[in-house]
């Protein structure tokens, strides 16, 4: 039986293959970049700022984009599997 993609996203990474790991990670770090320039991530004028905050919330927006990735995403990484799938024979 077939999984879809969607559902294996909610299942340990161990049991993903390679390649599907390497789908959620890229989609993970298009979704960082897209919550970034949506502005999520910087800091209200009023906690006074500095580098550790900024560094902090850097890894906020990474960490919830990571999820946002494993658990079905935008669907770019399901459809990146599937046309990698078929070039590479994985199944």
């Amino acid at each position: 039986m077939k999984i879809p993609m969607t559902i294996q996203a909610h299942q340990h990474s161990a049991t993903q293959s390679p390649l599907q790991q390497a789908v959620v990670e890229l989609e993970a770090t298009f979704l960082a970049e897209m919550l970034k320039s949506a502005g999520l991530g910087t800091a209200p004028e009023s906690f006074g700022g500095g580098a550790g905050e900024d560094q902090f919330a850097s890894l906020l927006v990474q960490h919830q984009a990571r999820q946002l990735a494993q658990s079905g995403g935008i669907g770019l990484s399901e459809v990146l599997f599937e046309a990698m799938k078929e070039k590479h024979d994985v199944e």
